[in-house]
């Protein structure tokens, strides 16, 4: 797979861009605020719908756009598959009534309007960046986010269960706020009503647990050779998976599900019913605690997955360059992974990493993914990727 054509209008700093690719190994180079970053970011927007750099699409739009009577983006990218020759096309619209404004995102895959849900899969990319370290370092969150945008890509049922279940979230926990409300008024609840959020939080909840379950295990399963390669064999390398839910034991002699005993290793491997089933009456048993804070407290909204390199928790213990042969094992894993799903080698986007990356970490890396049907790198210092490099690729 690889993308061989990109258009670019008021996405970014990017006023008009139109750019062939071809497969292979391709390096940006130039200094600063030059649009390097950006234009990674428009392909790897046209792949999963989210840009890994801000929350809001609305930022996407070129700040010039601003006083067009309608300000709008729009990206179409031409993506070379097994299958053929795809056309993925997205616009920004800002629309405005004069009291509030709007974004609205429009889809077409080759000129049939789509919804968000049916761009995802269409193209598989893997990004590194920087910011990465994230992934050891950062929040709870940031790690969520790194195994639904992975899995999303390639896993339709995940996805809608993932995008039910985040509806279902905030229906039920916008109940529970009622509820808490009506008590501290001295009013009759009536917390019955929890029962049909409970049911339907539960099941698209197993289906998200049972993806990140295969997912890390897999994962962890392809890092610990990379690991083991760049450390020398000196250091092994876990991911642990910690379910945002803690369940009792079953009858009929069920293993627990305490999150004290999770890990890719020992995760009691329940079918999706029986964790739906044990989900929901943890929902049920908890409804007086979670109406008083008026918030669902357990579920995948909860998930973790923590990096421990001999025993020892990375976030917490770890040196930076422990973290960056992690996340560097981590993405290795993630490439090949994803190409044994979709039959696809995913396009690789590189932004400015070689600068981040030792010596020994960049050698690794530039001979790994010369393995990939296509590659675009990004770096201000050219002499980092080496010569042999450089002799390979096509240099922009």
């Amino acid at each position: 797979m690889y993308i061989n054509h990109l258009s670019l209008t008021n996405f970014r700093n990017y006023a008009r861009l139109e750019m062939p690719f071809s497969p292979g190994l391709i390096a940006l180079f130039g200094d600063n605020a030059q649009g390097k970053t950006s234009l990674l970011e428009a392909i790897y927007y046209l792949a999963t719908s989210r840009s890994p750099y801000t929350t809001s699409d609305r930022q996407l739009i070129n700040w010039l756009a601003e006083d067009d009577p309608l300000p709008f983006a729009r990206l179409v990218g031409e993506v070379q598959t097994q299958d053929g020759l795809k056309r993925i096309e997205m616009t920004l619209l800002n629309e405005s009534n004069g009291r509030s404004q709007r974004l609205k995102k429009e889809i077409r895959i080759n000129g049939i309007p789509r919804r968000v849900m049916d761009l995802l899969g269409q193209m598989q990319v893997v990004l590194f960046l920087p910011q990465d370290m994230s992934l050891v370092e950062g929040s709870p969150s940031e790690r969520r986010r790194y195994l639904n945008v992975t899995l999303c890509q390639t896993n339709t049922a995940y996805c809608h269960a993932l995008s039910k279940y985040e509806k279902v979230l905030r229906q039920r926990n916008a109940l529970l706020r009622q509820l808490q409300e009506q008590a501290q008024r001295g009013q009759r609840l009536d917390a019955s009503q929890l029962s049909y959020w409970d049911e339907e939080l539960s099941t698209a909840g197993a289906a998200i647990v049972a993806g990140r379950y295969r997912l890390v295990r897999e994962l962890e399963r392809r890092a610990q050779q990379v690991h083991s390669e760049l450390s020398g064999a000196g250091e092994h390398l876990r991911l642990r998976y910690e379910p945002g839910f803690e369940a009792t034991p079953a009858p009929r002699g069920q293993m627990s599900f305490g999150v004290s005993e999770l890990g890719p290793a020992t995760l009691p491997k329940l079918p999706p019913g029986e964790f739906a089933r044990l989900f929901r009456e943890e929902l049920a048993g908890r409804r007086g605690a979670e109406i008083k804070r008026g918030l669902t407290t357990i579920g995948p909204q909860r998930d973790e997955i923590r990096f421990l390199v001999n025993g020892r928790d990375l976030g917490l213990y770890g040196s930076r360059g422990q973290g960056r042969t992690a996340v560097l094992a981590l993405k290795m894993a993630e490439l090949e992974w994803m190409r044994d799903q979709t039959g696809e080698s995913p396009v690789l986007l590189l932004d400015e990493v070689a600068a981040e990356l030792d010596p020994r970490r960049r050698a690794y890396l530039l001979e790994r993914i010369g393995e990939v049907e296509q590659v675009i790198v990004t770096t201000a210092e050219p002499d980092l990727l080496g010569a042999d490099f450089l002799a390979g690729a096509a240099r922009w």
